[in-house]
């Protein structure tokens, strides 16, 4: 038995055929998710904006039409260009992630959007409307809503770690027996070589909250708000 999807039926059989008036109520519904999810992106200057989602997007739309037709009209079962779109998508989403100066991957939640956005394009072509529309709010929810969430768990948790520039080498074992007395576990230091010319002797250093009255009463920004005292410590940051 053929399956119909729910939102197709009510808006009539010219939604799942592959005619003209479902080809460009697709390209609209594809483009439409792109600019939403495209925007969301670029207004928090991120580094695939509304041009690049809207292009992924249409082009995983068109490519799963094409191999519908290629099957419908000539019997070509294989779905080859949706699995070059995917494995396109997968490479621009890889070169999206980059490593920043400080250590930090930046551009993961990026990159896992595009390839979302490539497979939400493809349900849209398919015409798997309501796959597609369950799909793009969650997606939108978890680009635009969990972020505050996220943020909330991380500063919660007793792990963390941050960017820390020290004036000198040498301070380094100071800083290590200070943070311990404060009640907290050194659990990897990382000497960052992008600042080697700086004059700075730079660390990304992880640390895990220990003492129970920091567990208690202490947010990551007041800990760190208190390294940043030191004298020895140009300057300190956490890490995302």
């Amino acid at each position: 038995m053929n399956f119909i999807d729910p939102i197709a039926k009510l808006l009539g059989e010219w939604s799942y055929e592959l005619g003209a008036p479902a080809v460009l109520f697709r390209l609209a519904i594809s483009m439409i998710f792109a600019f939403i999810i495209g925007c969301e992106r670029a207004s928090k200057r991120h580094a695939a904006g509304l041009r690049t989602f809207i292009t992924i997007f249409l082009a995983s739309t068109m490519t799963t039409m094409i191999d519908i037709y290629l099957n419908a009209a000539y019997g070509i079962s294989s779905s080859m260009l949706s699995a070059a779109t995917v494995i396109g998508i997968a490479i621009i989403s890889t070169n999206s992630i980059l490593y920043s100066s400080k250590n930090q991957i930046k551009g993961l939640t990026t990159s896992a959007g595009l390839w979302a956005s490539g497979i939400l394009g493809m349900t849209i072509g398919a015409g798997f409307y309501t796959v597609s529309v369950i799909g793009y709010i969650a997606l939108i929810c978890c680009l635009s809503y969990f972020p505050s969430f996220e943020f909330y768990l991380k500063n919660r948790s007793n792990h963390f770690e941050v960017h820390l520039e020290l004036v000198s080498k040498s301070n380094l074992q100071d800083f290590i027996t200070t943070i311990r007395k404060l009640g907290l576990r050194i659990d990897d230091i990382e000497a960052n070589n992008a600042y080697l010319s700086s004059g700075l002797a730079v660390y990304s250093v992880a640390v895990t909250i220990i003492s129970p009255e920091l567990k208690k009463y202490k947010t990551h920004k007041e800990i760190i708000q208190a390294m940043s005292t030191l004298d020895y410590v140009y300057y300190i940051e956490e890490m995302n």
